[in-house]
């Protein structure tokens, strides 16, 4: 790695942590401005069973009784080393009802992104090797019309198709492999939608170059031209637009969670929000910012390594990333 580099990644996750804490700021400052009181609603409820002391402890914790600059000192510093809370609702560390539900809604939405790039892959591939009445006509319009289907939709379909008439798996039980295939699916194909408009685009472009006629003019198989050369420098956009979808993601598998009864953080979004668990909210909101800048930091920090055209200083006035 050379010095240029080192600059251009030292920059961007200075630039990462200043969003993270940002969005939590952000984060602090719309949840301490929603009405209601949660000493008065969640810790004195006799529902709750909290003792006196329990409540003066969590009061103590979190400054409820400070001002509100007062309580975001308090929260930010207990965030930066890591220390998300205690649940208003159970008195549990909210890291470990985070830790509880992560798994699951990690592999949702994992195996949706996977579901999402095999799915944009084999249209924009179809698209340029099939004949021309399907590849340009039918398959072009496959991105369009999954943008224009909710993915709650898509989910109730599936649901009713492959659960109740097919029988491939149980409504009962959200997390057998089959459910969470199906549940990836709803949730991966209006991702796909976008990746393949991306996708199509390069391939368009790039199959249009000198090098690919000349790559023809050789006898090089479609298939061969696809793969060695068409591919990967139509494939650079795609990591931004990927790195992009990573909110789509997480935002879609609260909802997909809710439609195929799986438990993960949507449900813990869910009953935080009936019970007004605060502290839950934040640090489910905050991880989500934490997640999404991360991702695209990643981003950031490969498409140099991926692409040699891209220079990561200019001359002068700026230095920026930009393609050659």
């Amino acid at each position: 790695m050379n010095a240029s580099y080192l600059r251009f990644a030292g920059r961007r996750l200075l630039q990462a942590v200043v969003v993270v804490l940002l969005a939590y700021v952000f984060t602090f400052v719309v949840i301490s401005v929603l009405p209601g009181d949660p000493v008065t609603n969640t810790l004195r409820n006799p529902e709750n069973g909290f003792t006196e002391e329990e409540i003066a402890r969590i009061v103590a914790y979190y400054g409820l009784d400070q001002p509100v600059v007062v309580q975001l000192w308090q929260s930010l510093s207990h965030f930066v080393v890591g220390d998300l809370g205690v649940s208003l609702r159970s008195n549990l560390p909210v890291t470990r009802l985070i830790a509880e539900v992560v798994p699951s809604t990690l592999a949702l939405a994992a195996t949706a992104l996977a579901v999402a790039l095999v799915l944009a892959f084999a249209i924009a591939y179809g698209t340029q090797h099939l004949p021309r009445r399907y590849g340009q006509g039918v398959l072009r319009a496959f991105p369009s019309l999954f943008l224009s289907v909710p993915a709650f939709v898509v989910g109730l379909l599936l649901i009713q198709v492959f659960a109740f008439q097919l029988g491939l798996f149980r409504v009962i039980e959200p997390d057998s492999a089959w459910a969470t295939f199906f549940a990836a699916v709803a949730l991966g194909i209006p991702v796909s939608a976008q990746v393949a408009e991306v996708l199509i685009t390069g391939l368009d472009h790039e199959s249009r170059q000198e090098y690919a006629a000349v790559a023809r003019s050789r006898g090089l198989g479609q298939a061969r031209l696809f793969a060695k050369h068409l591919l990967k420098p139509s494939s650079l956009p795609v990591v931004t637009v990927v790195a992009l979808t990573v909110g789509e993601l997480l935002g879609g598998a609260l909802i997909i969670e809710t439609i195929f009864g799986r438990t993960g953080v949507g449900s813990l979004v869910q009953r935080s929000v009936s019970t007004q668990d605060l502290p839950v909210l934040q640090a489910v909101v905050s991880l989500a910012a934490v997640v999404f800048v991360v991702v695209n930091l990643i981003a950031d920090l490969v498409y140099p390594l991926l692409d040699p055209r891209v220079r990561l200083e200019q001359p002068h006035p700026e230095r920026q990333v930009s393609v050659a």
